[in-house]
């Protein structure tokens, strides 16, 4: 399981006082980098091969500004030529919220799926946990 840290900006709070809905999305995507590296080293957007089917949040508890938060990432299933992503973000040692991304293998040029090489399989099973 990746983890990665951050500290909420202040721009990242609604007028409740804690982070905003929209944000969790935002984090989650930033914090997968490591698994869009496996198909775009570079992370050239011109030789990108990935594209997202599926975003869901659920929300458990409520995040607040200056107070770090951890996002867990793991890759929870992977098909023929999509997997599932599973994030969870984290702060005071309670997850907060959880996010499952389905990522397909997609190429732009016949504008269609396709399945994933075993070298792709293989890197991301490195990252896989039991599902929930």
């Amino acid at each position: 399981m990746l983890s990665e840290k951050l500290m909420p900006r202040f721009c990242d709070t609604d007028v409740l006082g804690h982070i905003n809905n929209t944000v969790l999305p935002v984090w989650f995507e930033a914090a997968r980098t490591p698994i869009f590296k496996i198909f775009t080293p570079d992370l050239n957007p011109k030789e990108w091969k990935l594209i997202v089917a599926k975003v869901e949040v659920t929300f458990k508890g409520e995040l607040f500004y200056g107070q770090e938060v951890e996002i867990k990432t793991a890759v929870e299933h992977i098909g023929n030529s999509s997997f599932v992503i599973l994030q969870q973000a984290w702060q005071h040692g309670e997850c907060c919220a959880e996010g499952k991304t389905i990522m397909v293998r997609y190429d732009f040029a016949v504008k269609q799926s396709q399945p994933l090489s075993q070298q792709e399989r293989d890197a991301l099973g490195t990252f896989m946990v039991a599902a929930a």
